[in-house]
């Protein structure tokens, strides 16, 4: 006897889908309380870069409010379970998704994966122990801030600016795992990547300039990465032969 499969409704869909959100949340509220009580050596990481500031210039970071120290906690203890709950997040729409997939189809998302923590962790170790550093001496150098001038630094706003120069520098590393998706999938094409390469590096080079400080060298910086990345995109679509124009 041959048993049918069950037939999946919407309401089920539905009732499903609450369940992975209900758990994502509460995967938040986990990571948030971790957050908050791992906030002191956060603090500390994200303040050291500012520690390699000439010390001529009296440099510290204040705070310019009462509550400034409160919401600065409340914030980043957030936004840092949000990162710590990425996982949970992508496990949770994964398990919503995959079921409806093909064994190939698996695999390339769970490559994706794979591609895409390594290229988390290169944006990652760029943005924090190279690019940081230089944009943070050359802006503070002797040429921009003569030597009889002190320098105050907001608490909240650099502490911020670090952290968003990672997360930023982090989710631009992953276009390439998407564009790489696309080409998979057909959407587009490789020869039309390549024509189009020039209004890519603009846009790559408006992107990091928009995220990076003011100084051309921390644009350059992040943005060659990315175009190298772009290239050896379209070279591994060559290779699988992804992005041909038919399937």
């Amino acid at each position: 006897m041959v048993k049918t499969r069950k037939k999946i409704t919407l309401i089920d869909h539905i009732r499903e889908l609450r369940k992975r959100l209900v758990i994502s949340m509460i995967c938040l509220c986990i990571t948030s309380v971790i957050g908050f009580y791992l906030f002191d050596p956060i603090i500390n990481f994200l303040a050291k870069p500012y520690l390699e500031i000439p010390s001529s210039l009296n440099q510290k970071l204040i705070i310019t409010s009462l509550f400034e120290g409160f919401s600065t906690k409340f914030k980043l203890s957030l936004v840092l379970g949000a990162v710590l709950a990425l996982p949970c997040f992508l496990y949770q729409l994964l398990r919503f998704v995959l079921p409806g997939l093909k064994t190939k189809e698996k695999t390339i998302i769970s490559i994706s994966l794979v591609s895409g923590t390594i290229l988390a962790g290169l944006s990652l170790y760029l943005s924090y122990f190279k690019l940081l550093p230089f944009s943070i001496a050359f802006l503070t150098s002797a040429q921009f801030i003569p030597s009889q001038i002190g320098l105050l630094l907001n608490y909240q706003k650099s502490i911020f600016f670090v952290f968003n120069m990672m997360i930023y520098s982090m989710i631009l590393f992953q276009f390439p795992i998407i564009l790489e998706l696309l080409l998979y999938l057909n959407v587009i094409r490789r020869k039309s990547l390549l024509k189009a390469s020039r209004y890519i590096f603009v846009g790559i080079f408006v992107f990091t300039a928009l995220i990076t400080p003011p100084d051309v060298i921390t644009q350059i910086g992040l943005a060659l990465p990315l175009i190298s990345l772009y290239f050896l995109t379209i070279l591994i679509a060559k290779i699988f032969k992804f992005g041909e124009g038919h399937v």
